[in-house]
């Protein structure tokens, strides 16, 4: 049942929204099963609890009946401990996805029969917690997780560098003002009336690689129009 719990209980309603909608096939079908099951989050997480704290109750007393008290311990630990925490655990931090959706049914079964211990529990929790936790990123955060799959560009991340870029400069845009953008006259590069069009002010040009280029007369400070 720790494994169900880490399973089901690790990833969050808005993580399997988006897998649902636009995951790979496999995982649609997987999160869309999951869906249902995780809605009610503290009626699911009293529900696993209860049947892990009935398990490891009852495994004791199963066993105390066929060994001796202290071989009834030993086995119980042994058994608890190896699979019902460390491979349940491991296998299910690796495979939770796919996992949750196979059980999905059994553990709707598991929801109606524990439902009348469960039920109450939960609301409780509703009332102090709250019914959902919904974890919505931040815009920073949004930033952060864009940039990190910008590192992961030239590893095999779908997104390029040019894609990330965009993306977090979108994000930008709303703190920005036009003194963020603007680029002071002083250090503006532009180009003398009088000025030959040879070749070294075309590289000049094509090395600053502006659009445009402000063409001044006498001062930088009076622009009288435009090299497109």
């Amino acid at each position: 049942m720790s494994g169900l719990t880490l399973g089901l209980m690790s990833m969050s309603l808005v993580d399997l929204e988006v897998l649902a909608m636009s995951g790979t096939p496999n995982d649609r079908r997987h999160a869309a099963k999951i869906l249902p099951v995780v809605r009610k989050q503290h009626l699911l997480l009293c529900t696993l609890l209860l049947c892990n704290a009935a398990a490891m109750e009852a495994l004791p007393i199963f066993l105390d009946s066929l060994v001796t008290a202290w071989g009834a311990i030993l086995i119980s630990v042994t058994l608890i401990l190896l699979f019902g925490e460390i491979i349940p655990q491991s296998v299910c931090s690796r495979y939770g996805l796919a996992i949750g959706a196979t059980v999905a049914p059994f553990v709707q079964v598991l929801v109606w029969v524990c439902f009348p211990i469960a039920y109450p529990i939960s609301k409780l929790l509703d009332l102090l917690l709250g019914h959902g936790h919904v974890a919505l990123f931040r815009r920073a955060e949004l930033k952060t997780l864009v940039n990190l799959h910008g590192y992961e560009a030239g590893k095999g991340g779908e997104l390029t560098h040019k894609e990330t870029t965009i993306i977090a400069g979108a994000l930008e845009l709303s703190a920005k003002t036009a003194k963020d953008a603007m680029t002071p006259i002083s250090e503006a590069f532009a180009v003398d009336i009088n000025a030959k069009l040879d070749r070294d002010l075309m590289n000049l040009v094509l090395e600053k690689g502006h659009s445009r280029v402000p063409v001044y007369y006498e001062q930088t400070t009076n622009i009288i129009g435009l090299i497109l």
